[in-house]
């Protein structure tokens, strides 16, 4: 294992440290816990919006918060759910009366702790709702229990937008429910990637190897078998989302190409290209292409393919401006 850490337990607190002492004037603690990290000034009367879930899928999570998009985060140990205190405690300081939207991944344990979050601040009369991002086509056929990796990308957008523009808890919810049910995601890995506390590799993949369908842990995938092209991978990446919500000639999508951690730029435009290709020889029209890390495993090597088929009020909240320590746009 190479990293450039201290000590493996203190990975993820001296994470957020540099974080705070970065962006002083965008993002805080509560309450001295460096684990509950939210916005640094609240908006007066908005819908509040909080996630969390584990450390090591930067900038997932915590890196959505800010202008434009969600309010508050609760960080994980590696891979590990936030507890139901720090979520409870980071809706208290951005509630503002106008309600809570909990949007998180689609995993048990974050489950778990959300519910029960819920459950302390309905005895404050603050008001919750929850909604999971579930955009993994290959982690199960039953679209309720799918995985939530790259993809939720597009709820934190929807949402965080609407609730920006002064939308109520009902139309924040159900905004992002919207970028949720027109959102679908597939990835595959080339190398796994290690849990600083653990020092060696999650999974084993051979040097000539890649795994198609595999989870954002290391959950297994549909296969693991010889390294494909770039071309290969976006065929049968693209057939596989295509099957599952399809998209007529002349209809819009927002595609977003994600680098896993570890693989270059240059790969992912690479990538990018081969998809558009697809996409224009079926006569779909793309919107928008967004390159670049939006959902990571740690150092993992791989891609994921997400795309999100829009109308006219998806576009709306896809081009609203947004301002956070690691995404800017006007």
């Amino acid at each position: 294992m190479k990293k450039i850490i201290n000590a493996p337990e203190d990975y993820v607190d001296e994470m957020l440290k540099g974080i705070y002492e970065a962006h002083p004037d965008k993002v805080k603690c509560v309450a001295d816990d460096l684990r509950c990290y939210c916005r640094a000034a609240k908006k007066n009367g908005k819908v509040a919006i909080i996630t969390g879930g584990g450390t090591g899928h930067l900038p997932l999570f915590l890196g959505y918060v800010g202008d434009g998009m969600i309010d508050g985060c609760g960080v994980g140990g590696v891979f590990q759910s936030p507890s139901p205190e720090q979520i409870y405690n980071i809706a208290k300081e951005v509630d503002d009366g106008a309600g809570v939207l909990f949007l998180y991944g689609n995993y048990t344990g974050d489950i778990m702790t959300f519910d029960m979050a819920a459950d302390m601040l309905e005895m404050d009369d603050i008001e919750t709702k929850s909604i999971v991002g579930a955009d993994d086509v290959n982690s199960h056929k039953d679209p309720k229990t799918r995985r939530g990796v790259a993809g939720i990308y597009f709820m934190f957008k929807a949402a965080g937008a609407k609730a920006d523009e002064g939308g109520d808890l009902e139309a924040v919810l159900a905004a992002a429910k919207l970028a949720g049910d027109n959102t679908r995601t597939v990835g595959f890995a080339l190398t796994p990637c290690v849990i600083p506390e653990v020092g060696h590799a999650n999974f084993e993949l051979a040097e000539n190897e890649m795994a198609m369908g595999m989870g954002i842990h290391g959950e297994p995938g549909v296969w693991n078998g010889p390294l494909k092209t770039s071309k290969e991978i976006a065929e049968e990446s693209m057939k596989t989302l295509l099957e599952d919500m399809p998209v007529a000639s002349g209809e819009e999508l927002a595609i977003l190409i994600n680098g896993l951690g570890a693989t270059s730029v240059e790969e992912l435009y690479i990538l990018s290209h081969d998809v558009r290709t697809i996409l224009d020889a079926k006569g779909i029209k793309v919107y928008k292409t967004i390159v670049g890390e939006y959902a990571t495993s740690m150092e993992m090597a791989g891609a994921s393919i997400s795309i999100c088929k829009l109308n006219d009020e998806l576009k709306g909240y896809l081009d609203h401006p947004v301002d956070t320590p690691f995404i800017t746009q006007k």
